[in-house]
């Protein structure tokens, strides 16, 4: 059986180390990375995607004369979203999909950050999404408004709008549930590490929690991706190393 595609868009140069790759490659799924902001391309949507990924970046969601590649990509989200086709945006992506349908996106005027491992928490809507609070990676400044005919899922203390879902196969997260501690690591040194930003933790603070927090982080996570992809393996372990 030949794998069904899952097209993950990318902004940066990171490995890809993350949840999601993780997932999809122990899943039996065929994960391919595009950078749109490099110039890959990303076509029209067939029968051999199963789904995609948006990921974060440092990209204004509405520079879009500034960085044209971004009309690609909201191009694409749209087709998806057209399609049925499962799509979750993080970061950067939620902010892309939630301006493809009209919502704002931009800085609060709390002028806020968000740099470390936050507590969110479901709303009445979400406890099928999130059952209960959780800590999560944060690492941005911006926000979006929960597009029209949309569902606010979680929210936290600084951003109250963290998680929607339009439809039944689009989600949008503001957060970062993809990002193992080595990959918050190399973050940590980062030149745009937002620290001293109002709203930033401490790196002490960063290091405390993601080690109480990190594994149940992970395992609700994978429980997502299992729900919005599926599995092409069959008789798959339900959960996948916290790593």
């Amino acid at each position: 059986m030949t794998p069904k595609r899952v097209i993950l868009v990318r902004h940066g140069d990171d490995p890809p180390d993350d949840r999601v790759f993780t997932y999809l490659t122990t899943r039996g799924f065929a994960p391919e990375i595009r950078c749109p902001y490099r110039g890959d391309t990303v076509t029209d949507p067939d029968e051999s995607i199963a789904g995609s990924v948006v990921f974060g970046g440092p990209f204004s969601v509405f520079e879009t004369n500034q960085n044209p590649f971004l009309l690609d990509e909201h191009r694409w989200i749209e087709q998806c979203m057209e399609r049925g086709i499962p799509l979750l945006g993080i970061c950067q992506g939620a902010q892309s999909i939630a301006h493809v349908l009209g919502a704002r996106v931009g800085p609060p005027e709390t002028g806020m950050h968000e740099f470390g491992y936050y507590e969110i928490a479901p709303t009445e809507q979400g406890r099928d999404f999130l059952p209960e609070p959780i800590h999560v990676v944060q690492a941005h400044y911006h926000q979006f408004a929960v597009p029209s005919g949309g569902e606010l899922l979680a929210g936290s203390a600084l951003f109250p709008h963290q998680a929607f879902r339009y439809g039944k196969t689009t989600y949008g997260m503001q957060f970062h549930p993809e990002v193992t501690i080595e990959a918050f690591r190399r973050w940590q040194t980062a030149s745009w590490a937002a620290y001293g930003q109002p709203g930033a933790q401490t790196r002490d603070q960063q290091d405390a929690l993601m080690l109480e927090h990190d594994a149940t982080q992970a395992s609700w996570f994978y429980g997502f991706l299992e729900s919005l992809f599926g599995s092409r393996t069959p008789n798959a372990d339900p959960l996948l190393p916290t790593v």
